[in-house]
């Protein structure tokens, strides 16, 4: 490296432009033999300066999202999945519900891709530079009822709720919930009511919502006109993909005269 790659580097080092240290002798060398103007290479350090920052950001905000894996829908078999709304959920890639700040609720069976179809919307959002949450619900109302005993909901609203663009609640009705977690959920919904998006995924139809939320129908229908005011709702049908795999393998056989799952010695 000469004097001035050396100057370059420490100025680079005070502006936080980590890549054009690394990127700039390559480059150079590269304007030279392709004898391009002056302009054309400061573009090329420049666009290599922000295609890194980009990906520092997409990493960044991946990991921040707390996704349980990754999941895209290019991995996704709709072919499988029959049950899968597959045009409603192209379109929903375009990520276009969350510029208008709309909520997107996946409902369906256990194990019918609600979860995947749920991160791989939340994973393209990150790619996107938006700041993204996944959390299930059980654990977000463990979160927020500790808080709120510990009289520091606020700060756990403005930490856990807030500040994403969208957050992703999962598996909410597999657990019911006590008349303070039923209304410490709905704050989470009137908070983020118009203001950001929502995806939430559920195994019970709205009918039964109010049976998960302390059998409240008054909170629930407050909750549901909330969430459902500005929401895409993608019904899924179909069985488990855990449980087809356990029949193809054998693990799982249905009885022939009941037609429940048994599961073979």
């Amino acid at each position: 490296m000469n004097i001035a790659h050396e100057r370059i580097a420490e100025l680079c080092a005070q502006l936080k432009l980590t890549t054009i240290a690394d990127v700039l002798p390559h480059l150079a060398q590269k304007a030279i033999t392709d004898d391009i103007s002056l302009t054309e290479f400061l573009e090329s350090v420049l666009k290599a300066e922000q295609t890194a920052r980009l990906s520092r950001q997409r990493t960044t905000l991946t990991r921040l999202a707390s996704f349980p894996a990754i999941k895209t829908l290019d991995s996704f078999d709709f072919a499988a999945a029959s049950g899968v709304p597959k045009a409603q959920v192209q379109e929903l890639a375009s990520l276009a519900f969350i510029e208008r700040s709309e909520n997107v609720v996946l409902l369906g069976p256990s194990g019918t891709g609600k979860t995947h179809i749920a991160v791989a919307l939340g994973y393209a959002a990150a790619q996107a530079g938006i700041k993204v949450r996944f959390i299930t619900a059980a654990d977000l109302l463990m979160i927020l009822t500790t808080a709120h005993r510990q009289n520091q909901l606020a700060d756990a609203l403005k930490r856990f709720v807030n500040p994403y663009r969208l957050l992703i609640i999962d598996e909410i009705g597999y657990l019911p919930m006590s008349r303070e977690q039923a209304n410490l959920f709905f704050q989470v919904i009137a908070k983020r009511y118009e203001r950001g998006s929502l995806i939430v995924t559920s195994n019970l139809p709205f009918g039964q919502w109010d049976q998960t939320f302390a059998d409240d129908a008054t909170l629930t229908a407050a909750m549901l006109d909330r969430l459902l005011h500005h929401a895409h709702v993608v019904p899924i049908q179909g069985d488990s993909f855990r449980l087809r795999d356990k029949r193809r393998a054998g693990v799982m056989a249905k009885k022939a005269s009941t037609g429940k799952e048994a599961t073979l010695d």
